[in-house]
């Protein structure tokens, strides 16, 4: 499937990502929040870091949220359009906080792992079917969710609603699942994203976060509306379910450095391989390398492989591409390789 969106529109851009982002503390060693003596900032949110990473790969990107008439907000606004992000739509409170979070530096998989957010009456959670500009949303080919925005606040969850009924003449609507079980209280957290993602046309959803299901084909069974509906499955590889077809694809082995901003980047590689229209194999792929440049550095924000080099991976062979490992650095050294090969 490949987008068409309204490409009449005078502003039209590739993705228009919808949602909140947040100042971000890293720590600056390992070990628990109450004894990391310092931090440093950084800024996180799934449609964001979404947004950022197509950026980067060459995309045009619009991110829509709010964020507070303070000096976060504008380190924000700042940061996600140093990487071209086009940020003219995102709005001031001057009432309501920027969200801010912390988080230890291990894997977010362990016991181990900290996260302490702030972001309750954020100016985020204040978002409702009133708030964004709806030609602005509306003029992406593709439109980016994720199930982290309704659990902000019950007027972010209309908004939510609005975005992914199906009506004729939306863009393509991308949601990524994103369950965050600590963000949803006592809601049926299960029931209302499975409502929200089927009334999107591409949904990402983990395997880990798939409601209890154990099998990528349990989960196409439980959400059959999607006309592309990718799951991911770890380390294992991802497998994608459109129409009558099903593609699985490994992952290529990765020596981790954090499992921070992977999955976010796997959507963002397998959008823009979306938006070039590639076959789903390479779309898998594309997905892959993205996700390995995030898991290769310390913090939400890679350096993405360029399009040529990500290109050239996508299109090996199966024995080859079973053969790849990356770790960290790769994306650069690829990247003074292509360089050097260039300069006469």
């Amino acid at each position: 499937m490949t987008p068409t969106g309204p490409c009449n529109a005078p502003d039209v851009v590739d993705v228009v990502a919808l949602g909140e982002s947040m100042v971000t503390f890293l720590p600056s060693r390992p070990g628990r929040l109450a004894d990391v003596p310092s931090f440093d900032r950084g800024i996180g949110g799934a449609e964001s870091n979404v947004a950022c990473v197509l950026a980067a790969a060459g995309h045009s990107v619009r991110w829509i949220s709010r964020v507070g008439e303070d000096p976060f907000g504008d380190h924000l606004v700042e940061a996600i359009g140093g990487y071209g992000v086009d940020v003219a739509h995102v709005r001031r409170d001057p009432d309501r906080p920027t969200g801010i979070y912390f988080r230890t530096a291990g894997d977010r998989a362990t016991d181990a792992h900290e996260v302490a957010y702030y972001r309750a009456g954020s100016a985020a959670s204040a978002m409702s079917v009133t708030d964004p500009d709806p030609a602005a949303v509306r003029a992406g080919r593709v439109l980016h969710l994720s199930g982290i925005t309704p659990a902000l606040s019950a007027s972010c969850l209309d908004l939510m609603r609005e975005l992914t009924a199906r009506r004729p003449g939306r863009p393509l609507v991308s949601f990524d699942v994103n369950h965050r079980p600590g963000l949803w209280g006592d809601t049926d957290a299960p029931k209302v994203l499975r409502d929200l993602a089927r009334g999107a046309d591409l949904v990402f959803v983990g395997q880990d976060e798939a409601w209890g299901l154990h099998s990528a084909e349990a989960v196409r069974a439980a959400l059959p509306e999607p006309d592309v509906l990718v799951v991911k499955q770890g380390a294992a590889g991802a497998t994608v379910f459109e129409k009558r077809d099903v593609t699985f694809v490994p992952a290529p082995q990765v020596d981790v450095v954090a499992a921070v901003g992977a999955g976010d980047a796997f959507a963002a590689g397998f959008l823009s391989a979306t938006l070039r229209a590639l076959p789903v194999r390479d779309r898998l792929r594309h997905g892959h390398l993205m996700a390995a440049a995030a898991l290769t550095v310390p913090g939400d924000h890679a350096t993405p492989p360029s399009r040529e080099h990500a290109d050239r991976l996508a299109a090996l062979d199966d024995a080859a591409w079973g053969r790849l490992r990356l770790g960290p650095g790769w994306t650069e050294e690829a990247q003074r390789a292509d360089e050097e090969v260039r300069t006469p």
